[in-house]
């Protein structure tokens, strides 16, 4: 009995070495399972696929975004500075019109003034009626 417990235990660990390696044909099942599986990998592909182009697009968008941002801030910058160029301009401007608006002011005070002391103050004649 011990040659045959020998025997029938090689015999087991042979079955189970050549099932172990796919030396035996799988059931029908288990094809159509893979075949399925294979197919479920190739639509999760396709959709992973699809969310890589989407995040890549977003990506894209986000450093445009950023691009036209840092953009706007130095326009922004150059367009103060210009604009604080032209306002004192335009101040200088109204100021020395002032200036030239009270001159003017106190030259006509000063001849109104003349000619009150150089005329009676009474209307010229017209004509001889």
């Amino acid at each position: 009995m011990g040659i045959r417990r020998k025997w029938l235990g090689l015999a087991v660990v042979s079955v189970g070495l050549s099932l172990a390696t796919g030396c035996m044909s799988p059931p029908p099942e288990a094809e159509a399972r893979l075949a399925s599986l294979e197919a479920e990998e190739q639509e999760m592909d396709t959709v992973l696929d699809s969310v890589e182009e989407r995040l890549l697009g977003n990506q894209a968008m986000l450093q445009t975004w950023e691009e036209l941002g840092r953009r706007h801030q130095q326009v922004t910058e150059v367009h103060c500075q210009a604009a604080n160029a032209h306002l004192a301009g335009l101040m200088k401007h109204y100021e020395k019109m002032e200036e030239k608006g009270r001159q003017l002011k106190r030259r006509r005070g000063s001849v109104a003034a003349v000619d009150a002391v150089l005329t009676s103050g009474k209307a010229p004649k017209l004509g001889n009626n």
